[in-house]
């Protein structure tokens, strides 16, 4: 009898040895190494996320944009938007801020009819954002006006429409008018292909190149190389 109560009492020393050993695990040092991995898988998180700088484009900056669709005097009304992409990449201290081929979209501010107002046909188109990154910055630029004169003829003007009000340059031929004056800097004229309709209205058709200034500088998030 007494045998068997040895052995019965041995029999639970070793069940609760066994459970003390299988608690161990859970005790302060288990807890502390388990912080320790969730630290260091933390910071190889940290070290493996992109890091990015911030690059101030200056007012003054050059943007140049390829339409994607075909813009007109006749067919746009004043508030309509339109696509583009950029013609050139913009490049800062060496350092390329905005590649090639990023989207951009643009805002018709005037658009004059030859069929619906008396006098030139008018269109007036300026920049509003662009995508980098999958990022959206809101954009503030110059503004390109194309006009006609009375005789058919038309000029490219491109005003300067930020805080040093600039200047636009160029006079429209043949439509009983000078030049443009302006205070501070103007801008260069910088529109190829745009084409007039038969009723002299203006019409940039796609993949027509523009030129803008940045009117406003603008801060643009880059991954660190």
């Amino acid at each position: 009898m007494r045998h068997h109560r040895f052995l019965l009492c041995g029999a639970l020393a070793a069940m609760l040895a066994v459970a003390g050993c299988g608690q161990s695990g859970s005790g302060p040092e288990s807890a502390a190494e388990n912080a320790e991995g969730g630290s260091a898988a933390t910071e190889n998180r940290a070290a493996a996320a992109p890091k990015f700088e911030s690059i101030v484009l200056p007012a003054g900056t050059a943007i140049e944009v390829t339409v994607d669709q075909a813009v007109s005097s006749k067919t746009n009304n004043p508030g309509d938007s339109f696509a583009a992409s950029l013609a050139t990449p913009v490049v800062v201290n060496g350092k390329q801020v905005i590649a090639r081929g990023a989207t951009v979209s643009g805002r018709i501010t005037d658009a004059k009819s030859a069929g619906r107002f008396r006098g030139n046909a008018e269109l007036s188109l300026t920049l509003s954002s662009v995508s980098v990154g999958g990022k959206q910055y809101n954009l503030q630029t110059s503004t390109f006006s194309e006009a006609t004169g009375s005789r058919g003829k038309r000029t490219a003007i491109t005003t300067g429409v930020g805080a040093a009000a600039g200047a636009a340059i160029g006079a429209i031929a043949g439509g009983g008018k000078g030049a443009a004056i302006g205070a501070g800097a103007g801008a260069g004229a910088g529109a190829t292909g745009a084409a007039l309709t038969g009723e002299r209205d203006v019409e940039l058709p796609a993949e027509t190149k523009i030129d803008f200034q940045l009117s406003e500088p603008v801060t643009i998030q880059t991954p660190v190389s």
